[in-house]
């Protein structure tokens, strides 16, 4: 199985993160933010990928630091998980309704971290945490992970636009990382990602 297994702990932050990208097994998710935890599932079981995540932080001062660091985490893990890429299908794009919201995420995991994030929430806030972290997120993990993605949504709950998402971003994500028997090597004219 491709597995990433990450550890991270700061003075803000303490992390650990392992991600299996060749199937779910196990999810399993504990940050101390239930509205992250359970965008986390939801990325996790429509990417059909297992999960782990122990993660404390900062609370008190506010969610940024946590939910950054667990961007880093996860990109860190799903680059480690991808390795060289050899196989992979590496370009997938998906577009996931939830409700009135709709998602719409494009994904290349071609070693270039990128992220275009086009839409925008009615709130400040949504489940407890400030909805401008969420593009926060995803650039993180785009960053480490080396994924360029552009995801584009609209709607009107906030809820549901941020799981729309994140249901997007694992599914894009599973078929971008699935081994496609049609390729051998690595999938890139260069010869690496």
């Amino acid at each position: 199985m491709r597995i990433g297994e990450v550890e991270r702990k700061t003075k803000e932050t303490a992390i650990s993160l392992v991600i299996g990208l060749d199937g779910e097994e196990e999810i399993a998710v504990s940050t101390g933010l239930p509205f992250l935890d359970h965008m986390l599932n939801a990325f996790a079981k429509h990417g059909g990928f297992s999960l782990r995540v122990e993660a404390k932080g900062d609370l008190e001062v506010d969610a940024h630091h946590l939910v950054e660091d667990v961007g880093i985490v996860l990109g860190t893990a799903i680059s480690e998980a991808v390795g060289d890429g050899r196989g992979i299908a590496r370009f997938a794009s998906v577009a996931i309704p939830m409700d009135e919201a709709l998602a719409e995420v494009a994904i290349d995991v071609g070693g270039r971290g990128y992220l275009v994030f086009s839409g925008s929430f009615n709130a400040p806030a949504t489940g407890g945490i400030d909805t401008s972290l969420f593009e926060h997120f995803f650039g993180s993990l785009c960053s480490r992970a080396g994924i360029t993605a552009h995801i584009r949504f609209y709607g009107r709950n906030d809820h549901h636009m941020a799981e729309a998402i994140f249901k997007a971003f694992g599914v894009a994500l599973g078929r971008a990382v699935a081994i496609d028997p049609r390729k051998t090597g690595v999938p890139s004219t260069k010869g690496t990602l």
